[in-house]
């Protein structure tokens, strides 16, 4: 029989709602199987939030080094230095341990020691105003597994269960870049990528709906020439290699067809085109995915919400969706079946 799983939090900035949604979702967690959770991030920050919470979760605290972690449900390591109490929102310390958390988590995977990461939400603003040259985790963690071939899939559900999956060709991009950073390559790359999220999913099929960059789809290129020169090569490329694939398709109607089911995934060439949407039908269940890394990486697909934090508030429902996706990719990856 394997052994239990072993899945890293980083926790995120402390000064955001990261440690609340994380220490809640483990609560509901704790019961559900065997897996073991080693909270990457501040002991005194954590044992406070357990405590102020009223959760009372057994975690404990355990050296920085992946094999010696342990059998404990719960554990804490810590490669930075202690953090001040009561920092304030989007302090520079709280910015830089955040980082480094995410970047001792990925090792640790890339080593074998941990099964997968879930990332709680980080404060980009605070980290570049702390003097780190920062575009987003996803960017981070590719850097960190050497490799450029990944894709970010926002991923969740609605109230009756219906499912949006939006896999992103371009990521944190200034809208008026767009174009110009998009390529054939990049495009067939992500629809590639989402034709196997579809598979690691356990999905009977993989139907991929691909965006087009303009309005109406370019309107035969009156609207733009995107459509022609990049994405409709880049979708005749993945039908070639034999994946289930249409567009590009005007965005305003491929979201409409996804969401009654016709497309298991929707290529987005840019962050909004693809996010609005999923946040309008699944925000407070929406997962974030970085599919095409060497190992398993969720998050919840929200932000430190500073104007909550520290009030006990906080929905869980996004990092609890996360860190379940998290387990069932890493079950598969081990050979143990997709998951619940």
């Amino acid at each position: 029989m394997d052994s239990p799983l072993r899945i890293g939090i980083s926790i995120g900035d402390v000064t955001g709602i990261g440690l609340e949604v994380t220490l809640k979702t483990l609560a509901q967690e704790a019961g559900a199987d065997e897996t073991r959770y080693v909270l990457i991030g501040d002991s005194g920050y954590i044992t406070q939030t357990n405590q102020s919470l009223s959760l009372n979760l057994p975690i404990r605290s355990g050296p920085a080094q992946g094999r010696q972690f342990g059998d404990d449900k719960f554990s804490i390591v810590n490669p930075c230095p202690p953090l001040e109490p009561d920092l304030v929102h989007g302090s520079a310390s709280a910015a830089r341990s955040a980082v480094e958390w995410v970047r001792y988590g990925a090792g640790r995977c890339l080593a074998g020691e941990l099964h997968a990461l879930v990332t709680a939400p980080v404060n980009k603003e605070a980290i570049v105003r702390a003097g780190i040259p920062f575009v987003g985790q996803t960017e981070l963690l590719s850097e960190l597994a050497k490799t450029q071939r990944t894709s970010m899939m926002l991923l969740g559900t609605d109230d009756r269960g219906r499912w949006l999956r939006v896999a992103l060709a371009t990521t944190h991009v200034p809208l008026r870049d767009v174009a110009e950073q998009l390529s054939v390559k990049k495009i067939a790359s992500t629809i590639e990528l989402a034709a196997q999220a579809c598979r690691d999913l356990g999905l009977s099929r993989a139907r991929i709906g691909v965006c087009g960059l303009n309005p109406h789809a370019g309107e035969g290129g009156k609207l733009g020439t995107e459509e022609s020169t990049h994405i409709e090569p880049a979708v005749k490329a993945a039908r070639a290699n034999g994946i289930d694939v249409a567009g590009p398709i005007s965005a305003d109607a491929l979201f409409y067809y996804a969401y009654r089911g016709d497309y298991d995934v929707v290529v987005a060439m840019y962050h909004d085109q693809g996010l609005a949407p999923l946040k309008m039908v699944a925000f407070e269940q929406g997962i974030n995915w970085t599919v095409g890394l060497p190992f398993v990486r969720t998050s919840p697909d929200h932000g430190t919400a500073y104007d909550i934090a520290g009030k006990g508030v906080a929905n869980p429902s996004s990092m609890t969706a996360a860190l379940r996706l998290a387990k069932q990719l890493a079950r598969g990856r081990r050979g143990t079946g997709p998951g619940h």
